[in-house]
């Protein structure tokens, strides 16, 4: 029951946020193009500004699939309050914004409640993303592998202040390797999406 507080709790929070996002900032400006095939599968959270609910997240990871109706299933998995902690996970369905080029979706959680998200960097390998939000409520540094280089952090981070975040909110997310009990099971990324 405590579990399903807090997820609900992250949901109001995510929804005000939403009526909430006429910023005086400018709307972020996507990257022109995401090629969904290469873009799905494991990223691994490098930094973010966190929610309420994973604030003391250990081994965050964020894992997308392409559903059986074509919609983009999400997995975010990680550590409560350390490495050893308990694992929490959170499961939502995200659709592409028409006409975004894939770089804008908005994910649906808990069947009523919807968040933005943006590609707002890419790199051109697929090796590191920037997810953001034009509230500026939350980011989302992530990479294909647990770490990333000193200069591609610092690259990362500059890009998010320019994108007008307040860098003092980031929290970087502590990552070891390997978590096997923290996989998801193939099984588990196959068919439609669950929320």
């Amino acid at each position: 029951m405590k579990h399903s507080r807090k997820l609900l709790g992250l949901g109001l929070l995510l929804a005000l946020a939403a009526c909430h996002s006429a910023s005086a900032e400018k709307p972020i400006q996507p990257v022109n193009h995401v090629q969904l095939s290469r873009y799905m599968g494991r990223w691994y959270v490098i930094a973010a500004i966190p929610t309420r609910f994973d604030g003391d997240g250990y081994n965050q990871v964020e894992t997308y699939h392409r559903g059986a109706d074509g919609a983009i299933c999400t997995s975010f998995r990680f550590r409560e309050g350390g490495f050893q902690g308990p694992l929490k996970t959170i499961h939502s369905t995200a659709t592409v914004v028409r006409g975004s080029g894939n770089a804008q979706w908005i994910v649906h959680l808990f069947w009523v409640l919807h968040a933005q998200y943006i590609v707002a960097w890419l790199a051109p390998d697929y090796s590191r993303v920037i997810v953001a939000r034009d509230a500026r409520d939350y980011v989302w540094l992530m990479a294909r592998t647990p770490q990333v280089s000193p200069e591609e952090y610092r690259d990362m981070l500059a890009r998010v202040s320019a994108l007008g975040y307040n860098l003092q909110r980031l929290r970087k997310v502590p990552q070891q390797r390997p978590d096997q009990r923290g996989s998801a099971p193939a099984a588990a990324l196959a068919g439609r999406c669950s929320i």
